[in-house]
């Protein structure tokens, strides 16, 4: 076969005649060579191509890996662990001890046998990460004495640590006693103080009354018009009601006071609380006249579930316009007149409280009536009596209508008629 000339064309790269030799053929495969050069330069450009890959003809590149050893990574993590725990134990302990309880500044009462791992709960509830076992390991490591029965001042947001340095000062002091009852009176509360002689008489002096009581302890402002400008000198500036029964601790030489301030703003508390969270359409234009309520409550009662009834009684009586028609509040008018018995004359003399002669409420309380009795006068029980009577085996029986009623006291006689029977003599 001849080759072609010079002036012969070369042939097409992809065109090979059918007749064409396999020596000729491998010819135009090799001129061709240098035209495919330009791509394998590209791809040898390319940084992630590996050569040995696709040729075979090269060994694969080596890389040196410099990673720890896998007991040099364990222990790492191990260390970051213990690091990770030691740093909560540390956030844990810090909380618990400084981490502060949100409240104002305020009096607490510790009754006799409380003790300090009891006054914990408060914190944990209100401290992220509080921890009652690291408290009560700081209480036994630094805390020598067992917790003091008395009245004590937290300051403002305190901490577990600050309020046990404030308590542990109760045990360096004697403690004084002030017991004041449920339903018992602000008369009743002078005469304690007075009688008390380890309470220093700053306020109940010998001459002192309720107008020079109520400015001695400025709080003549908490009461209406209607009681300061009484003429009845069991009304006029009457703090009745406005100290919260309770038993306290106080230490020796505290003044009256002090312990009568106290009392009023507890006092002053559980009747804002109890009026803020009031139920709807009470009778009430004010949390005076709650308070009035409440003590009459706190005289007709002693069983905590007939508050609620008892409360509804009077609600429904002064809603129909009706009087209250109620035996302590003859009693409280009375004064030292009571002996004891209420007659009839009693019933039909007018005074100032006596609610079977005048509409509505008493002028002023008649007791110191508890943080249960104002709640239950701001949320009276769903019922529509109108009256009760004692059932004569403790408790009462709440009807709606008189007739009910007036069977209800036959009821009542009858049953104090037996007792007396089967009561020997003396």
């Amino acid at each position: 076969m001849s080759k072609p000339t010079p002036n012969t064309p070369p042939e097409r790269p992809n065109e090979s005649p059918s007749n064409e030799q396999d020596g000729t053929v491998e010819e135009r495969v090799d001129t061709t060579l240098p035209d495919a050069q330009p791509v394998v330069d590209r791809v040898e450009d390319t940084p992630a191509t590996n050569v040995s890959l696709i040729s075979g003809n090269s060994k694969p590149r080596q890389y040196k890996v410099n990673n720890p050893s896998f007991f040099m990574q364990r222990g790492y993590q191990v260390l970051l662990v213990l690091g990770l725990i030691a740093a909560f134990f540390l956030v844990m302990v810090y909380q618990t001890l400084f981490g502060r309880i949100e409240q104002p500044q305020q009096m607490v009462t510790i009754e006799q046998g409380q003790t300090y791992y009891g006054l914990l709960p408060q914190w944990q509830n209100q401290i992220p990460l509080f921890s009652a076992s690291v408290a009560k390991l700081y209480i036994k490591s630094q805390v020598d004495a067992p917790l003091h029965a008395g009245i004590y001042q937290l300051p403002e947001n305190p901490t577990i640590a600050e309020a046990l340095q404030i308590l542990e000062q109760g045990a360096k002091a004697a403690m004084v006693k002030v017991q004041i009852i449920e339903g018992k009176t602000s008369k009743d509360l002078y005469q304690a103080l007075r009688d008390n002689d380890n309470i220093e008489k700053e306020v109940l002096t010998a001459d002192s009354d309720n107008a020079s009581i109520a400015q001695a302890l400025d709080l003549a402002g908490i009461l209406p018009d209607s009681v300061t400008n009484s003429s009845d000198p069991i009304v006029n500036h009457n703090l009745e009601g406005w100290f919260a029964p309770d038993t306290y601790y106080y230490g020796e030489g505290t003044s009256d006071k002090k312990v009568l301030t106290d009392l009023y703003k507890r006092q002053q508390k559980a009747l804002t609380d109890a009026w803020e969270n009031r139920a709807p359409d009470l009778p009430y234009n004010s949390p005076y006249e709650a308070l009035v309520m409440a003590s009459i409550i706190e005289k007709e009662t002693s069983v905590p579930e007939e508050r609620p009834l008892v409360s509804a009684v009077f609600r429904n009586r002064l809603v129909k316009n009706m009087r209250m028609q109620t035996d302590p509040t003859i009693i409280y008018g009375m004064g030292s007149r009571y002996d004891g018995n209420i007659r009839r004359k009693d019933i039909d003399e007018k005074t100032s409280y006596n609610t079977y002669q005048i509409d509505g409420l008493p002028p002023t309380p008649i007791a110191l009536p508890s943080a249960a009795s104002i709640e239950a006068t701001l949320h009276p029980a769903d019922s529509d009596a109108l009256y009760f009577v004692a059932t004569g085996n403790g408790g009462h029986k709440f009807t709606n209508s008189l007739a009910e009623h007036n069977q209800a006291v036959k009821d009542y006689l009858s049953v104090m008629r037996e007792k007396k029977s089967q009561t020997p003599p003396q």
